[in-house]
């Protein structure tokens, strides 16, 4: 059976615990700066669209857990989802997120070995441009803060390097983030952040 024909443009910032940068956004045969990378991806979506189904203004946060060599696999990830979206909505998000209907996120879920339970929650999220926040009450925050380019005035960017998530331009950041979510808790302070303007569409 095909998949649906889907879309989205948006915003994806990540922090990990990692110093800067993360060893495995350059390639994910290298080793992490830890034992242990532990971190988040999280989105907001400008634009987007599984078949008929709108995804516009939705976010959504993917918790993990992996080894030291990310390209051993054996990941452990959570997904959350806006608790806005309505059930095709979340469906829609969480089959493209899990990478069951092709796309980037098909070669992630390749090294995933436990997917906890999706959940639904609020989410808090402010974009203040070079400040990037959100927060799951109880559950999860984070921030990531971009880092200043030469002039003091831009950002400090990456340009011209393959990665399968992210956008053409990755803005070097540093992140605060703590989850307490019992299956994945972690709480990592000034280590390696990143966000880019993402498009990412069924294959």
């Amino acid at each position: 059976m095909p998949h649906p024909t889907w879309h989205i443009h948006g915003l994806l910032f990540e922090n990990c615990s990692c110093q800067l940068i993360c060893p495995a956004h350059i390639s994910f045969k290298q080793n992490c700066t830890n034992e242990r990378c532990t971190g988040h991806w999280s989105l907001h979506i400008d634009e987007g669209r599984n078949d008929d189904t709108l995804l516009n203004g939705l976010n959504a946060v993917i918790v993990f857990d992996t080894p030291q060599l990310m390209y051993e696999g054996d990941w452990t990830e959570t997904i959350y989802i806006d608790e806005r979206a309505d059930e095709t909505q979340r469906a829609a998000l969480e089959a493209i997120l899990t990478g069951k209907v092709g796309g980037p996120w098909e070669i992630l879920a390749r090294f995933v070995s436990l997917w906890q339970k999706t959940r639904y929650v609020p989410m808090h999220f402010e974009d203040n441009g070079r400040h990037k926040h959100l927060r799951i009450d109880g559950l999860f925050e984070t921030d990531v803060n971009a880092i200043r380019a030469i002039d003091d005035i831009g950002e400090a960017t990456l340009t011209n390097l393959f990665n399968q998530i992210h956008g053409d331009v990755h803005v070097l950041a540093r992140g605060k983030t703590t989850c307490t979510d019992g299956a994945l808790d972690f709480s990592i302070e000034k280590t390696h952040g990143l966000y880019s303007k993402f498009t990412w569409a069924s294959s």
